[in-house]
């Protein structure tokens, strides 16, 4: 059994591409670092809409990338993720579709969170999110993930080192590689689990805060989560 945090980040900003590669590797092994430190396996980077493969030492790493599509984000999580992907391009069903045929999970990310993925009924997802910066929204994402015979993962959403491993995943896999990851989601070998620590709390609180000075109009952190629009980041 391993933990996996499934959705990660490298860097604390969006845009800024050229400064952003520069910090990555830096980024890669400071989260690498604080993932194996909380206790946990390995961790996805999960960066918007582009993946660079890293190496460091510390967590075993498995490549992935947050595809930003026409509703909201999926992630892409496995041996052989898109490099790039063009935010706001690809539909639900086409990163869907992306993703397997390159061997990898897809995987509904923050579904009450600028998305409306969930809302697509015959779309082919492998598992949904648990995410780790509202993880009140469980009660609803179980729902979701029950109707639909999905399984639940677990990912922090981290893009400061700290904020790794405050939600991840148990992976029932003989060992860890992204092919094994992919096919204990497929099978619903898989837990979500969710850290509540004093470091976590308050984590979700400044994010919230954040959160609401950026979007005043946000309902994110009550109690019934908005679906509202779409990312278009």
């Amino acid at each position: 059994m391993f933990a996996v945090d499934l959705h990660a980040h490298t860097r604390a900003f969006h845009g800024h591409r050229t400064l952003g590669d520069l910090f990555d590797p830096l980024g890669v092994r400071l989260l690498a670092w604080e993932t194996a430190r909380r206790g946990l396996d390995g961790v996805a980077t999960t960066n918007h809409d582009y993946y660079t493969p890293f190496s460091p030492s510390g967590a075993t790493i498995i490549p992935g990338v947050e595809v930003s599509t026409t509703r909201g984000h999926v992630l892409v999580v496995g041996p052989d993720p898109p490099r790039e992907t063009a935010p706001g391009e690809l539909t639900p069903a086409e990163t869907v579709g992306l993703a397997h045929d390159r061997g990898c999970a897809a995987i509904v990310a923050h579904p009450f969170r600028n998305s409306t993925v969930t809302e697509l009924d015959d779309l082919a997802v492998d598992a949904v999110e648990i995410n780790g910066k509202h993880p009140q929204t469980r009660p609803l994402v179980a729902e979701i993930a029950e109707k639909r015979g999905l399984p639940l993962v677990g990912g922090s959403d981290a893009h400061y080192p700290i904020e790794a491993g405050r939600a991840y995943t148990l992976i029932d896999a003989p060992e860890l590689t992204p092919e094994s990851v992919v096919a204990a989601i497929r099978d619903g070998r898989v837990e979500a689990r969710v850290r509540n620590g004093i470091t976590d709390r308050l984590l979700r609180r400044l994010y919230r805060e954040i959160h609401r000075r950026k979007h005043p109009d946000s309902v994110l952190g009550s109690s019934s989560p908005g679906i509202g629009e779409p990312p278009e980041e």
